[in-house]
């Protein structure tokens, strides 16, 4: 598969990330002016610890970043920018100390003392989280701290661009806000030189070409510069301010900042810039159907995802319907991990235009690994739930070998370690077995029977037909019903494996004397 293979056919396909790519080759033919970076900007607000969907954007960014690259000779940058100026609203649920934060509601994240008392500031230990993440993942990005830019004067003359436009900003966000909020919106929010805090008050602009306000503070008329981080925008006219003053050119979003994207577009080309590509994205949400908040700490974090799951099935999970709504739990894992090593395995015998609408193609930028583990994770679940929650890795390695004949990996080594954590805290509290009833008796006696009479060497699919084959003449209304039968009294669970591959797996002696406790 050659680079010419690769670039005619994301010319044409219709996987997500080339989608989005082609978007900026038709906004840059010729190439950025003066042969500047094409510009990705993810954005991150650090109120609150990073959570997944953190990481769902900078992945997905990264994932049309690669596109554009596999497309086109056009250099690229990446930046992921914290908002960590921002004023803190109110005190998130998920950390500690939460009355000394209360003390400092209203004031610059920069500038609240770390309630987990390892970092110079809240932002400080949210930034080094973000950061550790992302480094975890191998991202190729630039950390950008919306304080320092403001501070350092970076943002200085984008700022006299604000004052110059005000009432052109204003005339653009007014009819979208309340009646009563209308009353006191300003863009610019300075902030208070007596209480540090960021105020959200109305201003008037004194001198647009030297950065001077006025507003009222504290019963006070107040004139101050803009400039050097006194003040800082709304974040509707920042995020339109960071659009034009850094030359981004392409930025996603979540669904439910549609209208953002939408006015801060606007405000956009007021500043006389243009808006980023980009596009929406459907939320993650948590098992009750409810959007993952960070200050709330619901959904999954990701080093929870990592504790039971591979990183790739992560990426796997985050890659697939950026559109669709998806709930985002612990029971999702064992299928994304599965389903991840499918698409891998199916990878190396596909044609080109096949390969790249494969997910595993744009989790691993193009380089996919060769080879997929010999059991799946799912089997490995079974396994580990009838050895229980005391199982042990020497114990499943020991049941793998005949199964596999000897083969092992680290891959495979990491996959028993997860299925041993994800059984010992999710699937063992849950198991419970039940009697068998009506059919199922004679079932599983003949069942039994059969599995007695087959060689020690007999294969998955040889067991698959002997359980298929009662299953039909069993006296059961389905097979179903017949597979939940073995499920529900063999393994203590509605579901389960193909029961064939599980037999191969755990020994036909050792699925005998479960039949025995089955019907004792």
């Amino acid at each position: 598969m050659t680079d010419t293979d690769i670039r005619t056919a994301a010319l044409e396909s219709k996987a997500w990330p080339y989608e989005e790519a082609r978007k900026l080759l038709k906004r840059w033919p010729e190439g950025k002016p003066g042969g500047e970076p094409v510009l990705f900007e993810t954005g991150y607000g650090p109120s609150g610890l990073p959570h997944i969907g953190t990481f769902n954007e900078v992945l997905r960014t990264t994932m049309v970043r690669r596109a554009f690259a596999e497309m086109s000779d056009q250099p690229t940058r990446l930046i992921a920018f914290s908002d960590d100026m921002d004023g803190l609203r109110k005190v998130p649920d998920n950390v500690p100390n939460g009355n000394m934060l209360r003390q400092h509601l209203g004031k610059p994240l920069t500038r609240i003392p770390d309630p987990f008392g390892k970092f110079d500031s809240f932002a400080a230990h949210n930034n080094a989280m973000l950061r550790q993440f992302l480094d975890q993942y191998g991202f190729d990005y630039e950390f950008a701290s919306s304080t320092d830019y403001y501070s350092s004067g970076r943002f200085d003359e984008a700022l006299k661009g604000v004052l110059r436009h005000f009432d052109a900003i204003q005339d653009v966000m007014l009819p979208t806000l309340r009646a009563e909020r209308r009353a006191t919106y300003s863009p610019v929010l300075p902030i208070s030189p007596t209480s540090g805090i960021v105020l959200q008050v109305p201003i008037e602009v004194v001198d647009a070409e030297a950065g001077l306000i006025a507003f009222e503070d504290e019963g006070q008329r107040i004139v101050q510069s803009v400039l050097g981080g006194q003040a800082k925008l709304q974040w509707k006219v920042d995020w339109a301010m960071r659009w034009v003053a850094l030359g981004v050119d392409y930025e996603m979003a979540g669904k439910d900042l549609i209208d953002s994207v939408t006015q801060s577009s606007r405000i956009a080309r007021v500043l006389g810039g243009r808006p980023p590509e980009g596009f929406n994205y459907e939320m993650f949400l948590d098992e009750n159907g409810e959007k993952i908040s960070k200050s709330k700490g619901n959904g999954l974090t990701m080093e929870q995802w990592l504790t039971y799951g591979t990183p790739e099935s992560l990426s796997f999970f985050a890659y697939r319907e950026p559109k669709k709504a998806k709930q985002l739990h612990m029971g999702v894992i064992p299928r994304a991990v599965d389903e991840y090593f499918q698409f891998r395995g199916n990878y190396a015998g596909q044609a080109v235009k096949e390969r790249l609408g494969n997910p595993v193609h744009h989790i691993h930028g193009g380089k996919v690994p060769g080879g997929v583990p010999p059991v799946t994770f799912g089997l490995l679940l079974n396994l580990t739930s009838v050895l229980g929650a005391t199982a042990t890795a020497a114990q499943v390695e020991q049941y793998l070998a005949n199964y596999t004949g000897g083969e092992t990996s680290p891959e495979l080594a990491a996959m028993i370690e997860l299925a041993l954590a994800y059984n010992r805290d999710f699937v063992a509290p849950t198991l419970q077995r039940r009697k068998p009833e009506g059919v199922e008796v004679a079932a599983l006696q003949r069942l039994d029977a059969e599995l007695a009479a087959l060689p020690a060497d007999a294969s998955a699919e040889a067991i698959q037909d002997v359980v298929y084959e009662i299953g039909k003449t069993g006296g059961f209304e389905s097979l179903r019903d017949w597979f939940k039968a073995l499920y529900e009294t063999l393994l203590g669970s509605s579901q389960g494996p193909r029961m064939g591959s599980f037999i191969r797996l755990y020994g036909v002696e050792n699925t005998r004397r479960l039949i025995a406790e089955a019907l004792a």
